[in-house]
C-alpha cells in the first residue's frame, strides 16, 4: 500500500513542477507586456511634452494651434497621467515579484521534497521508492547495450543485538558510519540503497563479478579499520552475496538470487571477510 501511495504521488509532484515552470514562463511573459506598456505610454508623453513645448506642429502641411490658455490643463493632465502609470506599473511588478517568488519557492520546496522522498534521511543513501524507480533504467541501459550489471546485497551481522543492548542511538550511529563506508568504496556511478533496517544493496553499472571483487575487498577493509579504531564494545561484520543481471530477465529475478547467495553464506557459515 505504502509502495503505491509514493507511486501515486511522484507523478503529481513531478506535474506541479511542470505546472509551476510553465506559470513562471507566463509570469516573464507579462514582464515584457508591462514593458511594452511602458515605452507606449513613454511615446505618448513625450508626443504631449512635444506638444507643450513647440505649440505650433506642423503635420501634413495642418497648422495645430495650442492656447496657451489650456497649456496648465495639458501640463497638470500629463503629470496626472504619469502618476497613474507610475502607481499602475509598480502595483503590477509588486503583484508579479510576489507571485514569482511564490512559485519558486513552492518549485525549490517540491523539488526538495522530491529528493528527500528518494533518499534515506538516515544514511542518506537511496531509499526503497528510489530503488523501484531507478533499477528498471539500469535494467533497460544495460539491455539496450548489452553491458554487465552486477547486484549485490548485504546486511549487518547481529544488528538487532546491538540495538537491544546498546540502544537505537548506536544502532543508528552503526548505520551511518556503515552508510559513510558504502559511499567511499563504491562508484559514483553505482547505486547504493537501503531497502529496509539493516539491509543494503549495491547495484554496479558495466561491471561484472569479477570487476566488482575490488570494492568488496576495499569494504571489508573499510568494515576492519572501523573496528580497530571505533573502541566499541562490539565488532561490525557484514554478509553479502553477489549475482549478475541476466540480459532479457526480470530484474526481480536477480535480486532473489542476490538475496538467496547472501542466505546460503549465512546459513553455510561461510566466513563474509
Amino acid at each position: 500500500m505504502a509502495t503505491n501511495a509514493e507511486h501515486s504521488a511522484s507523478p503529481s509532484m513531478l506535474a506541479r513542477a511542470d505546472e509551476i515552470q510553465r506559470q513562471i514562463q507566463q509570469l516573464s511573459g507579462r514582464d515584457l507586456q508591462l514593458w511594452s506598456i511602458g515605452i507606449l505610454v513613454m511615446l505618448v508623453l513625450a508626443a504631449g511634452i512635444s506638444a507643450l513645448i513647440f505649440p505650433n506642429v506642423v503635420w501634413s502641411q495642418r497648422v495645430i494651434r495650442i492656447e496657451s490658455a489650456y497649456l496648465p490643463q495639458l501640463f497638470f493632465g500629463l503629470i496626472s497621467l504619469v502618476l497613474l502609470f507610475n502607481i499602475y506599473l509598480i502595483g503590477q511588478k509588486l503583484t508579479l515579484n510576489n507571485t514569482r517568488r511564490a512559485l519558486i519557492s513552492e518549485l525549490v520546496l517540491n523539488e526538495r521534497l522530491e529528493s528527500l522522498s528518494l533518499v534515506d534521511p538516515l544514511t542518506q543513501l537511496l531509499n526503497r521508492r528510489a530503488l523501484n524507480e531507478l533499477i528498471p533504467r539500469e535494467v533497460t541501459r544495460a539491455n539496450r547495450l548489452g553491458s554487465p550489471l552486477t547486484f549485490m546485497t548485504m546486511d549487518l551481522d547481529g544488528f538487532r543485538e546491538i540495538n537491544s543492548k546498546f540502544g537505537a542511538a548506536e544502532g543508528n550511529l552503526v548505520l551511518m558510519e556503515f552508510g559513510k563506508m558504502l559511499r567511499a568504496t563504491f562508484r559514483g556511478g553505482d547505486l547504493i540503497f537501503r531497502h529496509g533496517g539493516d539491509e543494503f544493496l549495491v547495484v554496479m553499472p558495466e561491471t561484472d563479478e569479477e570487476a566488482a571483487d575490488a570494492p568488496i575487498q576495499r569494504l571489508f577493509r573499510a568494515v576492519e579499520h572501523w573496528n580497530l579504531n571505533a573502541n566499541k564494545r562490539y565488532e561490525l561484520s557484514v554478509s553479502w552475496g553477489m549475482a549478475p543481471y541476466v540480459t532479457g530477465s526480470d530484474f526481480a529475478d536477480a535480486l532473489r538470487a542476490v538475496d538467496r547467495k547472501m542466505y546460503q553464506k549465512k546459513h553455510n557459515l561461510v566466513p563474509v571477510f
